[in-house]
This record gives structure tokens, C-alpha cells and sequence, in this order.
């Protein structure tokens, strides 16, 4: 004789939203892999362009060598000016590139060449305030604070209470001094 016994209501919605929690975790995971495979792609493209830029070099010294044996450099200018020009343009191609890169990865650089997220107000290398900063993320429903073990591990800054990471030398949040 089998019994079957009815989880209480309780239960059932901890078995859900353990469920809707995997859900969420799983998606999470694949618009990560799908940025993952978007970035490798752009990276592949930045490579393509950087073989390209080699290979117009490479023709430029040809011309410039072929236009020394003939004992007249002016004659190879036509030609060099034509394959620097190509060379800018690769070099424009993989600058917008990378910023679709930095869009994907939510970053952006900071004038002293520092790569940060992309809500950062001031940049914790050098100091340099953003004038646009991009809106913070907030946590989603059922995501959980950092850990109390985390917190007390982590130095605080001492105007307005951010994060902040070793080797930071001014808040990211609000530009102060960590010194």
C-alpha cells in the first residue's frame, strides 16, 4: 500500500525557489558564455586587422627598397602615403572594435589607461572624475549582500564608505584620497 504524503505549502515554495534561483543562475551563465563567444569573435577580428597592418608595413619597406635600387625614393611616395592611409583606417576598424569590446564587458578606460567598470565616477588609479558616470546595478531580487566575512576584509573609504580594491589610491566612488 503506498501513502503519499503532501509537502506542506511551505516546503513547496522553498523547492520553488530553489528552482527559480537554478533558472536564474543558468541564465546568468549564458548571456555570460554568449558575451564570452561575442568578445572572442571582436578579439579574432582585431587580430585579422593587426596581420593586415604587417602585411602593409611589410609592403610599404618593399616599395621603399624597390624605389632606393632605382635610385629615386620619390617615386615609391604615391605608393607609401596609399599604404599608410590603409594602415589608419585598420587602426580606426580596431578602435571601434575595442570599444564594442568595452561596451560588451560594461568598461570603460580612464585617461591614465586604467580599465574600469563602467559606473565608475572616479578613477581609483589616478584620481580623474567622470563626467557621465553609467547607473549602478542593483542587486536583483533574491540575490544576497556580500558576506559579513567579505565586509570586514575589505577597506571601506573613509568620505562615503565604498569598496575598495588593494592598490586603490582614490575612491571610485567619490574621488577621495585612500592615503
Amino acid at each position: 500500500m503506498n501513502i503519499h504524503i503532501p509537502l506542506p505549502i511551505k516546503m513547496e515554495g522553498k523547492t520553488m525557489s530553489f528552482f527559480g534561483k537554478m533558472k536564474e543562475g543558468a541564465a546568468k551563465a549564458a548571456e555570460k558564455a554568449k558575451e564570452t563567444v561575442e568578445v572572442t569573435r571582436l578579439n579574432a577580428q582585431i587580430s585579422s586587422k593587426r596581420k593586415e597592418i604587417e602585411k602593409l608595413q611589410i609592403s610599404i619597406g618593399e616599395s621603399v627598397y624597390q624605389a632606393f635600387l632605382a635610385s629615386d625614393l620619390s617615386g615609391s611616395e604615391e605608393t607609401v602615403v596609399a599604404l599608410c592611409a590603409q594602415i589608419t583606417e585598420r587602426h580606426q576598424e580596431i578602435a571601434v572594435i575595442e570599444l564594442k569590446i568595452r561596451e560588451i564587458k560594461n568598461e570603460k578606460t580612464c585617461v591614465c589607461g586604467a580599465e574600469l567598470a563602467a559606473d565608475t565616477k572616479f578613477c581609483p588609479s589616478c584620481g580623474h572624475k567622470f563626467e557621465i558616470p553609467a547607473p549602478k546595478a542593483e542587486l536583483a531580487e533574491g540575490d544576497e549582500a556580500p558576506a559579513l566575512e567579505e565586509a570586514a576584509e575589505t577597506k571601506l573609504c573613509s568620505k562615503c564608505e565604498a569598496k575598495l580594491e588593494p592598490g586603490d589610491r582614490f575612491c571610485g566612488s567619490c574621488g577621495t584620497s585612500v592615503a
